[in-house]
């Protein structure tokens, strides 16, 4: 599977949209951008695909009232994330206040989770 990758122009629209508070860190990852407070992501690009992890009930609200999409490798998608209709990206600014929307939404909802811990750098025996 090749993994697409994002151009700048979605880089930069990308961070324009996701909220500019101390807590969040953009990190690259595999060509792409993801956007994470307390270690977990709440959204990611995807070559031109912004995905976010929303609760379940803004999930299903989301999903029923627009044209999402996959997030994710199409043989494996991020089965917590919801992609954010790809006309968004065509349509201009009015589409950009919506989509900061619903990525503030998912902000709020994994800054609410426990944070994640970090990996172990040690190896136990025979890795």
């Amino acid at each position: 599977m090749e993994m697409p990758k994002a151009t700048e122009a979605d880089k930069e629209r990308f961070r324009s949209l996701v909220p500019d508070v101390p807590d969040v860190t953009v990190k690259p990852m595999f060509g792409n951008l993801g956007a994470f407070v307390n270690g977990n992501m709440f959204a990611g690009l995807f070559g031109p695909t912004i995905g976010i992890r929303l609760s379940p009930e803004d999930r299903q609200q989301l999903e029923s009232g627009e044209r999402t999409v996959p997030f994710g490798p199409a043989d494996r998608p991020m089965r917590e994330y919801s992609g954010l209709p790809e006309i968004w990206n065509e349509e201009g600014d009015g589409d950009d206040a919506r989509a900061k929307a619903w990525i503030h939404k998912a902000y709020e909802h994994v800054a609410g989770l426990p944070p994640k811990e970090p990996k172990s750098k040690t190896r136990t025996a025979g890795t």
